[in-house]
């Protein structure tokens, strides 16, 4: 299927979910000083946006080199999205759900990776690439203002927070941690699924 650029800009949206991972941004930006918020947003939404970058020119040479496939990055993604999900579910409020001493803000992960630049998006960036490389101008355009409304939502999580309460916020979280959960078993079964059906 042959993409433009609006169509590879929505692709890259539904992808990375920026309003389906409100409920992870939220708690994970709330232990962050407020006066530090806007430098986590941008460096994390930059860090993720490089990551995407050079996957889409290096993604395809980086698995060979390491004999992975596009399979293995998808249950490894799901893996790591499920021990996330449990610790969401079942984490109390004075322990993070996603690894972070208190008092520490995130750096790497969890916001820019895997939340950002994920498996999927990793690997629809490297689709778009390797189909049609010569629209890969297109390609970069569409990424870039993907991972623009990603910054925008990730800035306005703490406005949402205040606009919902912190009840509805650990709410939210619960709720998404369920769902996160049957994404990350969806995303091990689809890589084992096409793996070994690809085997056959």
């Amino acid at each position: 299927m042959d993409h433009s650029f609006l169509s590879a800009f929505i692709l890259l949206l539904l992808v990375l979910d920026p309003l389906g991972s409100l409920p992870i941004f939220i708690p994970i930006m709330r232990a962050v000083p407020e006066k530090r918020r806007r430098w986590v947003a941008f460096r994390e939404v930059g860090i993720a946006f490089v990551v995407l970058f050079a996957f889409m020119f290096l993604g395809d040479s980086f698995l060979r080199v390491m004999h992975l496939s596009e399979r293995s990055l998808e249950v490894a993604g799901g893996v790591i999205l499920l021990i996330i999900a449990i610790r969401m579910i079942f984490g109390t409020s004075s322990e993070s759900a996603y690894g972070l001493e208190p008092g520490r803000e995130p750096l790497i992960f969890p916001l820019a990776v895997p939340l950002l630049a994920g498996p999927s998006a990793m690997a629809t960036v490297l689709l778009l690439a390797s189909r049609q490389p010569e629209r890969i101008l297109e390609w970069i355009a569409a990424l870039t203002a993907a991972m623009l409304v990603s910054g925008l939502m990730l800035l306005m999580a703490d406005r949402i927070r205040r606009l919902l309460g912190d009840s509805v916020i650990s709410a939210l979280e619960k709720l998404m941690g369920l769902v996160l959960t049957a994404i990350a078993v969806e995303m091990c079964l689809a890589g084992l699924k096409r793996y070994f059906i690809g085997g056959l």
